[in-house]
């Protein structure tokens, strides 16, 4: 009974918080499925009308949104292949025993605390600007030509910059895991005689496995997301060659006032990050089972 009593104190004592959280995220989400059925732009005001389905009709026909989508998908890869590497070999360097290796940690996961607009800004102006940044100098220096990056390859722009942004997360979580590796188990694979490439592969790998799945899924659901970099760097362009959907739905919405086929786009982002996210935590669950 006492047990009884408690439980349900706690859940009284939890339930505004509760209920607050739902308000949250269901009024603005309801908002938006309303707003996705209806002729609504804001140059256009008491014009509304329903619509049904044909802001979704007309946001998915628009070859605008097979851009966005094969850019999302590229960009979202791209990063994760460049952090999680890159995350694990940092994780594995870092790892050694070296001078000054406390200063180093704190050095290497900084990148990471940097808002994504001051980060943009500085690959932007400091590193890839074709006049006066650090990769026209060092191209100079060797006597090539300096490249434009954020015009002649933006969507590559893109991509480093939020893989320089991800790099430190992937490198603590992973250099996290391989610091619970037991090392008596090192030790007698290495006294079996096996290979550091053979310990690495059959004993490191297995034991990141979990840590891996978790930068994983944590990255793609903010990765889904991006925008601070494409609106501080190349706004989309040139055309839509570094136009994701976060990006495309800005432009409906704030450029082109069309609150209808924006949220319709809105809506339909949604159904792809949790069908992503679904995904990857099964991948997860079944990686923690084994």
């Amino acid at each position: 009974m006492a047990t009884l009593h408690t439980q349900s104190t706690a859940r009284l004592m939890m339930s505004p918080s509760v209920i607050l959280l739902l308000a949250w995220m269901l009024i603005p989400l309801s908002m938006t499925l309303y707003f996705s059925f209806l002729r609504y732009n804001l140059l256009m005001p008491g014009m509304e009308e329903w619509t049904g389905f044909f802001n979704y009709q007309y946001f998915v026909t628009d070859p605008a949104f097979t851009a966005a989508l094969v850019n999302t998908l590229v960009l979202v890869a791209s990063v994760l292949v460049i952090s999680v590497g890159g995350g694990l070999l940092m994780a594995l360097l870092l790892d050694q025993p070296f001078f000054g290796r406390g200063i180093v940690r704190l050095l290497v996961i900084a990148p990471f605390f940097v808002m994504p607009t001051v980060s943009a800004l500085v690959w932007k102006n400091m590193l890839m600007h074709p006049v006066y940044g650090l990769f026209a100098w060092v191209a100079r220096g060797v006597g090539l030509e300096p490249v434009d990056w954020l015009s002649s390859a933006p969507l590559l722009s893109i991509i480093l910059i939020v893989s320089w942004q991800w790099l430190p997360f992937a490198a603590l979580i992973l250099l996290t895991a391989l610091q619970s590796l037991d090392e008596e188990q090192m030790e007698a694979a290495e006294m079996d005689g096996a290979s550091a490439l053979r310990r690495f592969v059959h004993i490191t790998l297995p034991h990141l496995s979990r840590a891996i799945t978790v930068v994983i899924l944590i990255e793609t659901i903010f990765l889904l997301s991006v925008f601070a970099e494409i609106l501080v760097t190349t706004s989309g362009g040139p055309g839509y060659d570094s136009t994701n959907l976060s990006y495309l739905i800005y432009t409906q919405a704030l450029l082109q006032f069309d609150v209808g086929g924006a949220s319709a786009g809105g809506i339909i982002a949604v159904i792809l990050a949790n069908i992503v996210a679904i995904f990857l935590i099964r991948l997860i669950g079944k990686n923690l089972e084994t």
